[in-house]
Formats: C-alpha cells, sequence, structure tokens
C-alpha cells in the first residue's frame, strides 16, 4: 500500500525537551532533580499534561499515577489495545535532560506528526508516562510500570515508604494524580520505547541507532552489618567487631566477583554509611547497598549466591551480624524479535548506522514486556555519561531516533485520511 507521508517536528520536540528540563533545573550545578512525587516532578507532569491536551489526546491517569494520552481511533470502542509509546520524566538528583523524558516527548513528536498530516491511525496510539521510574524515593524502581504490569500489587506501591519517611500513596493524593484508572486496564497491543543508551558503545562506535536486543537482569540489596563499637586506639584488631573492615571487604569482593565474570557481571555498591561515624571509633555499624547486574540469570544468581557465602563466611570471621533485603529483583529480559527486525528495518531505510545492542539500565520497557511484545530504541550518550548534568546527546542524533520511533509506529498502524 501507498504510506502516507508523515514529517517529524524535531524543532518542537527538541523545544519540549528544554522546556521540561528548566523545571527542577539547579542553575548553579547544572543539573535538575524532579524525584517521584515531588513538587518539581507534580510540575513537570502537570506540563506534559498540557502538552497532551494540545493535541487534543484523550488523558487518563490511573491509581499509581501513571499518565496516558491517547489518540482514539474511530473504530476503536475502549476496549482495542493501543500501540503504546512510552517511557518517564522522574529523574534522580541533579540530573540530566534526557533520560526518561526523550521516550516520552518523542512519543508526543510522533502523534504530532499524525495530527499535522490529518491522518487517524485505525489502531490507538497511546503515550504513556510511567511513575518513579528511578527508584530514587520509593522503591523498587520503574514502580508504575510494574504494578501496570501486574508485578506489584498497587496496595503494597501505595504503602511504600519514601527515604523522607513519606507514604507513597499520600503524596500521590498531595499532587493531584491519584487517579481512577484501574492500573493495568490499558493493556498494549506492542509498546516501544525511544531513550538515550545512557552507555558509551553507541558514541564510541559513532553509530546513530541501538536495535536493544535484551536487557540486564538486576539485584538489588541493601546489607546491613551489626558490630561493636569500641576505641580505635586501645582495641586490639584480633578483638575487633569491625562493622566498617567487613563493609569495606564486601565491596572488595564484588569487584571479584565483577572481574571473575569477564565483563558479564557487574556490581555496585552505591550507598554506605557507617555509624557513629567518628574517626576514633571502630563502626558498630555498616549499611550499604548493592546492585549486581548481568544479561544472564544464571550468571546472576551466581553472583548472588557468591556474595551470601562471601556474607556468610565474613560474619563468622569478624564476630558480626549481616542482615541482607532484597530491594528489587528483576530477571534479564528478551524484547520482542519482530519489533526489534522492524526498527533495524526503518534504521536501514532512513539510512542510519544501526547495531543490535544490550541494554545495561533497566527501563519501563522491561515491565510492560511482561504482558505485551515490547522493544527498544537507543540513540547516543556522548562520552556514555548518564544520571549526571553532562549527561548529552546531540540533537540531531534525537531527531534521528524520533524519526525511527515515528517509522515504526507508522508501519505498525494501519492509517486513513
Amino acid at each position: 500500500m501507498h504510506e502516507p507521508e508523515l514529517k517529524l517536528d524535531g524543532a518542537t520536540l527538541l523545544t519540549q525537551i528544554r522546556e521540561l528540563g528548566e523545571i527542577g533545573l539547579d542553575q548553579e550545578l547544572g543539573g535538575r532533580t524532579r524525584i517521584a512525587l515531588t513538587d518539581d516532578e507534580k510540575a513537570g507532569r502537570d506540563l506534559v499534561r498540557r502538552w497532551m491536551h494540545e493535541l487534543d489526546l484523550e488523558v487518563r491517569i490511573d491509581r499509581i499515577g501513571n499518565i496516558f494520552g491517547t489518540l482514539r481511533s474511530p473504530s476503536d470502542d475502549g476496549s482495542q489495545a493501543p500501540l503504546m509509546l512510552g517511557s518517564h520524566i522522574d529523574t534522580v538528583t541533579n540530573a540530566g535532560a534526557l533520560d526518561g523524558c526523550y521516550g516520552v516527548l518523542a512519543g508526543l513528536a510522533v502523534i504530532r506528526a499524525f495530527r499535522a498530516a490529518r491522518l487517524i491511525p485505525t489502531r490507538s496510539l497511546c503515550i504513556a508516562a510511567f511513575t518513579n521510574e528511578e527508584g530514587v524515593r520509593y522503591q523498587p524502581d520503574m514502580m508504575g510500570s510494574l504494578v501496570h504490569a501486574g508485578g506489584l500489587t498497587l496496595e503494597a506501591a501505595l504503602a511504600s515508604i519514601g527515604t523522607d519517611a513519606s507514604r507513597l500513596g499520600e503524596e500521590l493524593a498531595r499532587i493531584g494524580y491519584a487517579g481512577d484508572l484501574e492500573p493495568g486496564s490499558i493493556v498494549p497491543h506492542e509498546y516501544l520505547e525511544l531513550h538515550i543508551e545512557q552507555g558509551p558503545i553507541l558514541a564510541a562506535e559513532n553509530t546513530v541507532i541501538g536495535v536493544v536486543e535484551n536487557l540486564q537482569g538486576i539485584s538489588w540489596q541493601q546489607i546491613t552489618i551489626h558490630g561493636s563499637a569500641n576505641h580505635a586506639g586501645t582495641t586490639p584488631t584480633r578483638l575487633r567487631h569491625d562493622a566498617g573492615w567487613v563493609a569495606s571487604a564486601v565491596v572488595h569482593h564484588l569487584r571479584e566477583i565483577a572481574e571473575d565474570s569477564g565483563g558479564s557481571t557487574l556490581a555496585t555498591v552505591g550507598c554506605m554509611r557507617f555509624e557513629p561515624n567518628v574517626i576514633n571509633v571502630i563502626p558498630r555499624k555498616a549499611t550499604f547497598t548493592v546492585d549486581l547486574r548481568d544479561p544472564d540469570e544464571g550468571r546472576l544468581q551466581a553472583a548472588e549466591q557468591r556474595l551470601a557465602d562471601f556474607l556468610a563466611r565474613s560474619a563468622e570471621a569478624e564476630g558480626v551480624g549481616i542482615h541482607s533485603e532484597q530491594l528489587a529483583r528483576f530477571e534479564p529480559v528478551t524484547f520482542d524479535a519482530q519489533l526489534a527486525d522492524e526498527i533495524e528495518a526503518s534504521a536501514s531505510r532512513l539510512g542510519l548506522t544501526h547495531r543490535r545492542i544490550t541494554s545495561g539500565a533497566g527501563h519501563d520497557a522491561q515491565m510492560i514486556a511482561r504482558i505485551a511484545p515490547a522493544a527498544m530504541i537507543f540513540v547516543p550518550s556522548q562520552d556514555g555519561i548518564s544520571h549526571n548534568p553532562r549527561e548529552h546527546t546531540d540533537d540531531d542524533q534525537l531527531i534521528k531516533g524520533a524519526e525511527v520511533l515515528l517509522d515504526v509506529a507508522l508501519r505498525r498502524l494501519d492509517v486513513t485520511r
């Protein structure tokens, strides 16, 4: 059939990225902070909703705060599964302007192209902005999409206590985003997520488009070590029950686990605190996080077991108590092969360099893949930097990524004038 001509409005996409990026901006540090369900994130939500209404979309909010803007096809009586494009707009602390936001705003750019061409898809097209993808304030991360996919109950999510002792459900109501739509009501026919790579591979290889085939499994734990505080100058090493030393030994062992995997397993300790946190006192308590990742479930389980074995040996050797709490655990995901092929074909049609790639970060797409065929498109991140004010992708690369998203969407939809 003859394909209708749709043109992406790249200038508006870039303008909206920058306008959303002003919300929560710290002029001194250069980054923006829109932690989930804070006042700044509410302001971002309000802006995205306004843009959805300007495109005359049907806007619904579910009970976990996910925002859906739908271009309804004439044949859709509300029961049709839409093509869904989406991501998130919450950020980490002092973040860049692209992580998550790019995917949501590129989805709006796709609908803007349909509107400008006066084309209506015969399958509805839905843009999703999922709640609390980053998991900074409330855990687990990717919470909104996880609840949407049925992997976490709404009740458990609403009862989540944040790092600031707030309750998620109360904060959702406070900012006006405790919607009435039941989570999971909108089951997509297919799901596509456009995102910056957040890694160095595409930029290093001068490649424009990453066709994401799979996504690493993630294991988050918080480990608490209970030892005995004592004088740093008078307590012999053999008589110590040093929570700080054990914590440090675990960090060293995690690097060994990663190195022994040949580069497959990644291990990170991102948060650590000692008590009483005094220079001349042996720590009585150490609390820290462990982030383990691997694209292979067997290797991820092996890394978890090595860590557990080391914790048991260390507790006995140093005479300390160790407690480990699982904060999040997601198995590796393989994305839909047909959608990945479609993305690759679109990149080829548009004359863009491309390669197959594994996602090192977690994304909402991995949750939606539980209930629908899903795939992701990556564009380069300069120097592989993300979660940082220096996060950057060239404007022309952002536009090209959105053009691939538009091309794939067009080919997954029938359209009528």
